[in-house]
């Protein structure tokens, strides 16, 4: 049985399927966080990743834990060609890592064409046309752009509260914040996540809250979420502008700030409105999917 795998490997968890050569899924594992973001030149943290996802899939599809792979395609956050800390130890004929934005669009797209806009801790769209051209628009990271993403809507909701907290108002947010956190005020919050103590996927966690009472009508929370839906609207005008796109175009929403419906719905509305011609597709399958797909596609090649 010759085997294959595909990665994810995000900011919040890793996850790892292997499947045979009849593209049956056998197995899914999943690990923690695997981006290199604050950690050293050696830092472990990226390896352990992905060998402790492809080692929790090869268990789960019950195979010999030493099996060798045909193909794995890793998709890694921030991936621009150079891995960071230890080289992960992947018993496999061709190993390749690539940006999470291509395995996102590969598994929305099916390896076709379109546009993926990804808000999940971070944000990013990735793109692609009929003549194999790719672009991707965003992606720069928490301290310079991820607008959109879960950190975002996060961040500007507690940066919200705290303006409120300036002028000597009361504030819905800072109260579901202090709660959230379990800490006795924004500025505790500010100096746990400074101090590293909240992490960015902990401040990320935050947004499902922000959203929440965004649906509920909260007017604050409101416009954290309608100034994100509309920063990954154009991230969805840039690639189809950068793509030349005149006529329709596919676009998929892929990602954990997603899980809201209403957000969904909310950044569909923005899109269709700065992308009239649009269609909202639902995504063929997810990242790791997505990766499996460019394995198999490595592994014809072997």
């Amino acid at each position: 049985m010759k085997l294959f795998a595909g990665v994810d490997g995000g900011q919040s968890s890793t996850v790892a399927l292997v499947a045979d050569e009849n593209k049956q899924i056998l197995g899914r594992g999943v690990a923690g966080p695997c981006d290199h973001i604050g950690q050293a030149a050696d830092s472990p943290r990226f390896a352990r990743a992905l060998e402790g996802a492809v080692a929790a899939a090869l268990r789960d599809a019950k195979v010999e834990p030493d099996s060798r792979f045909e193909a794995v395609v890793a998709g890694i956050s921030g991936y621009e060609g150079t891995i960071h800390g230890l080289k992960p130890k992947l018993n496999a004929r061709r190993v390749t890592y690539v940006h999470d934005g291509r395995i996102a669009h590969a598994g929305a797209f099916d390896l076709g064409d379109g546009i993926v806009v990804i808000a999940g801790t971070g944000s990013v769209a990735f793109a692609r046309d009929s003549k194999g051209e790719d672009v991707m628009v965003g992606g720069w990271g928490f301290l310079f752009g991820d607008e959109g993403s879960g950190f975002a809507i996060a961040r500007d909701a507690l940066a919200s509260a705290m303006r409120s907290q300036d002028a000597g108002r009361s504030s819905e947010l800072g109260d579901d914040a202090r709660r959230h956190f379990e800490l006795p005020s924004l500025r505790a919050i500010a100096r746990a996540f400074y101090l590293g103590s909240i992490d960015r996927k902990s401040l990320a966690s935050f947004a499902g809250l922000v959203l929440g009472s965004a649906k509920e009508g909260e007017p604050d929370a409101g416009d954290v979420a309608v100034r994100a839906a509309r920063a990954l609207a154009e991230l969805a005008v840039t690639c189809a502008g950068r793509l030349g796109v005149a006529g329709g175009i596919d676009v998929a929403l892929c990602g954990g700030t997603f899980n809201s419906d209403w957000f969904r719905a909310l950044t569909t509305e923005q899109i269709v409105l700065a992308l009239p011609a649009a269609r909202i597709v639902g995504a063929y399958t997810d990242p790791a999917g997505g990766a499996l797909l460019l394995a198999y596609k490595e592994g014809a090649g072997v």
